[in-house]
């Protein structure tokens, strides 16, 4: 027999074809706690099947995630297939699947998820899948082994040798899972098998136990009783440790088919698959507190316990805030645990804030190294800087003012100026309003007007007097002659002068 289970994704390849020899007694049962208003565990117990599911998220809802995972897993209860993890592994690839899709359907859900640990039970053999850090034990022979490793960070520090376990119950992070089903990550659950026998017995428990009773308590309350007193003893002992967290339990005994015991041959018979925790509870109504399921007909019971309102767990106030925070909110992230919490977040916004502040230098920097050609006013100006407008930042100003005008130019030209040309200095910036000059219309060159020579006049002559006629013809008139009309000339700025 090998309780200890394989390396990360090792598969048993043995194809489970044995006849049946084993059977299952077994018991569920599941319990709000002494704190929590709600219960967010789910639970469910079958011939074939055991699942533990611890619901994470606060007021995300992680009663809405087991139930989820459970009733996604719950269709495994039936003769099992000859590959079981291939089985557990897809079932939980759709819930999965279904809590993502919750999700966009509803987004005040975002963050929920939750643990699993499954057991798929084929007569001689039990398949596990595990992500989480709820937990699967069995007890044989009277010494308890730990099936499952719990994938937080406490166990990351236990696995490097950085605390040890008892150290781990009291760590303030001892919560902090890193994996779970999510919906957003992909799953990547622990799978393997184990070989059973006659007498075993199995455990599967929420944090809500494990986190709170020592591994010799659970051997003791394990080794006393039938399944059913093993279930409220280990539920009663969590609270009077102090489990401030929901509690579920699914035990189950193992024995071989045929034999002869003090009860009927099959709790099955009996009482039929058991589904308990917030995966029976659905749907609830809206703001319905869970009620604690401890009732005086079991044995040993301490009878209804009713949740504690108002009274905060361990860590219900984040370190440093004033707003009281539910540490199931807190919990499931995959990175380490938030130390100094605000002291990390102003030294980022720091940070940030000089990267964006040199940033911003040197790109003002490079700008001012920056030339082009565009207008100013009427005229053609040289500026330096870059052509942007920034709210508050004067990113250019005129260099050089030249005696080139808009209207002197040509339509293209004129447009490039207006749209402004860039240049990679003052000298090329310079080259370029040389360029515009010569394109430039030049303004006519006026042509000075002779000033006439005097004619010196004859000297007078005495003419004699004509003798007056019969009729008097009139003398025909002469015409004026027309004035030329002057040619339109260019004055600036339609023109340019022309420099000597």
């Amino acid at each position: 027999m090998d309780s200890t289970p394989p390396e990360d994704g090792a598969v048993d390849p043995r194809d489970g074809a044995d006849a049946p020899r084993l059977l299952l007694r077994y018991a569920a049962l599941s319990d709000v706690g002494r704190v929590r208003k709600d219960n967010q565990d789910s639970g469910f117990a079958s011939e074939h099947l055991l699942v533990i599911a611890d619901g994470v998220g606060g007021a995300a809802r992680g009663d809405i995630a087991s139930s989820t995972a459970v009733q996604a897993l719950r269709r495994l209860d039936e003769a099992p297939p000859e590959d079981m993890l291939e089985a557990l592994a897809g079932a939980i690839h759709r819930a999965h699947d279904r809590i993502a899709e919750l999700v966009e359907q509803d987004p005040a859900l975002d963050g929920t998820s939750t643990t699993v640990t499954a057991a798929l039970f084929d007569g001689n053999r039990v398949g596990l899948a595990h992500i989480g850090d709820s937990r699967g034990y069995l007890l044989r022979d009277g010494t308890l082994s730990q099936l499952t490793k719990d994938h937080t960070f406490v166990q990351s520090l236990i696995d490097e040798g950085r605390i040890t376990e008892d150290e781990a119950r009291t760590h303030p992070h001892r919560n902090l899972i890193l994996r779970a089903v999510d919906g957003v990550h992909e799953t990547d659950p622990d799978l393997f098998y184990i070989e059973l026998a006659p007498g075993d017995r199995l455990l599967l428990c929420s944090d809500g136990a494990s986190g709170v009773l020592d591994h010799d308590r659970l051997a003791d309350i394990l080794g006393t009783g039938s399944v059913d007193y093993a279930v409220v003893e280990l539920i009663r002992a969590s609270l009077d440790a102090g489990s401030s967290d929901n509690i579920t339990c699914v035990v189950a005994d193992v024995e071989e088919v045929g034999a002869v015991t003090d009860g009927p041959p099959l709790a099955a018979a009996a009482t039929g698959p058991m589904l308990v925790g917030a995966a029976a509870e659905q749907p609830r109504r809206a703001g319905q507190a869970s009620k604690s399921f401890f009732r005086g007909h079991r044995s040993g019971d301490t009878g209804e316990i009713e949740p504690v309102p108002g009274e905060a767990g361990n860590g219900a106030r984040e370190s440093g805030g004033d707003a009281p925070v539910d540490p199931e909110e807190l919990r499931y992230a995959p990175q380490a645990p938030r130390r100094g919490r605000r002291v990390k977040a102003l030294a980022a916004v720091l940070v940030v804030a000089l990267v964006l502040a040199l940033a911003g230098f040197l790109g003002y920097r490079w700008s001012q190294q920056q030339y082009y050609v565009a207008a100013n006013g009427d005229h053609v100006g040289i500026y330096q800087g870059v052509q942007a407008s920034v709210p508050g930042v004067r990113m250019n100003h005129l260099v050089d003012e030249t005696a080139v005008t808009i209207q002197a130019l040509p339509d293209f030209p004129a447009e490039q100026v207006r749209a402004g040309i860039p240049a990679e200095s003052l000298a090329d910036a310079h080259k370029i309003v040389a360029r515009l000059g010569h394109a430039a219309r030049a303004c006519p060159t006026p042509t000075p007007t002779p000033t006439p020579t005097p004619t010196p006049s004859k000297s007078p002559t005495a003419k004699p007097t004509p003798k007056p006629s019969a009729s008097k013809t009139p003398s025909p008139t002469k015409s004026p002659t027309p004035t030329p009309t002057p040619s339109p000339t260019l004055s600036p700025p339609d023109c340019i002068e022309a420099t000597s």
